[in-house]
């Protein structure tokens, strides 16, 4: 098995919630797509995360951590990035990225979401669109959490960016995220991943255990085809989740405001990474 086959085992390995039932599905090679499509669009990136959690009215730590790796990597590729998140998940992102970096992308109706969006694409005209952990819109247009509670009114639609561009990458771990609806059919058949899946498609999708690990993944992908480490360290990432902590953010599924992703410390979370970092 070469490298970047291995990165797709790692980044489902340890896997809660049956995401990995979905590798039967994907596309072959689907990493090195991933990282082949970074590689060809280079220019103005957008990364956008946050991804709210009802009980806490906080956002989780899954996703940040992902897109500020993606970042980094993409800068040293030679890119500029943007994120952009809403005003539900600003607090938790601003300890991670300038204040130019983000774009608070508002909470509109579906038009003048969709009008924000093209506005938006026109102003920076991105060459690739990337999500990390970011809710996507189900069939009835509303956003729903694991437990199908409706969430919408705290959660902005910036799916508009990803039905307008050409050049997508979704990044998920649970089927209701931007990404999902490229395996829309599938989802809803699996057992443990919802019945109502986001509907939101993008190039290329990248699954696993964890989003975050899914950007490690990608990362990983882009190290190893430019023989450049561009991984974090895990001190990197350890200091990054205690500022989000810090800011407000919660583990997604205690809904607890701690150093644990997804219902993992932080010490288990990192043996992806360490795994990770190994091949590079």
């Amino acid at each position: 098995m070469n490298k970047l086959n291995l990165i797709q085992d790692i980044i489902l390995s340890e896997d809660t919630r049956s995401v990995s039932k979905l590798s039967y599905y994907m596309k072959k090679d689907w990493i090195r797509n991933s990282s082949d499509l970074v590689l060809k669009s280079q220019g103005v990136v957008f990364i956008t995360t946050g991804f709210y959690i009802l009980k806490s009215k906080k956002g989780e730590t899954d996703g940040p951590l992902g897109a500020r790796a993606l970042s980094d990597a993409l800068k040293k590729l030679g890119n500029e990035v943007y994120i952009i998140t809403d005003e539900y998940s600003y607090d938790i992102l601003t300890p991670l990225f300038t204040k130019n970096e983000i774009i608070i992308f508002p909470n509109l109706d579906h038009q003048k979401s969709s009008n924000f969006a093209k506005k938006l694409l026109s102003q920076h005209n991105p060459s690739l669109l990337i999500s990390v952990e970011r809710a996507g819109i189900l069939e009835d247009g509303t956003y729903r959490n694991w437990k199908g509670l409706d969430f919408s009114k705290y959660n902005s639609k910036i799916d508009y960016l990803f039905n307008f561009h050409k050049k997508t990458i979704g990044i998920g771990d649970g089927g209701n995220e931007i990404g999902m609806g490229n395996l829309f059919e599938e989802i809803k058949n699996i057992d443990g991943l919802p019945d109502k899946p986001s509907v939101t498609k993008t190039t290329e999708l990248i699954i696993s255990s964890v989003s975050n690990w899914g950007a490690y993944g990608l990362i990983t992908s882009l190290s190893i085809i430019k023989n450049q480490n561009l991984l974090p360290t895990i001190n990197q990432t350890n200091d990054w989740l205690s500022k989000i902590v810090l800011a407000g953010a919660v583990d997604g599924i205690s809904g607890e405001s701690k150093k644990w992703i997804d219902g993992r410390s932080f010490n288990e979370d990192s043996k992806c990474l360490e795994k990770l970092l190994s091949l590079v």
